[in-house]
């Protein structure tokens, strides 16, 4: 089984999503859709600092460039695989040591 690319499809689907081929910039419920989560929590991340972006419009509408989307996707993958590396899953060992009681 091969690799899975999955920067090349989440630029596919987030270039699908701002319904034109190369968007630069998107809004808010196009960033939660992407990340599978609430516009609030959208929201709060860009909020926090966690997400870059910019206010534009006199009505201050908040958007997220693609480039920073994807830095924070990738950025994402690599702090869950360091905290899986420092919190390994023991639930696994604890049920073998139960079933080599069985042998």
């Amino acid at each position: 089984m091969g690799s899975v690319d999955r920067g090349r499809g989440v630029r596919d689907t987030i270039h699908r999503m701002a319904d034109a081929p190369r968007a630069r910039f998107l809004a808010l419920a196009d960033v939660a859709q992407v990340l599978n989560i609430s516009v609030a929590q959208a929201y709060a991340l860009v909020r926090r600092g966690d997400l870059p972006a910019i206010k534009v419009g006199g009505r201050g509408q908040w958007r997220v460039e693609v480039e920073a989307l994807e830095a924070y996707i990738a950025g994402a993958y690599t702090s869950t695989a360091q905290y899986i590396k420092e919190h390994p899953f023991v639930g696994d060992e604890s049920r073998a040591d139960e079933t080599a009681d069985l042998d």
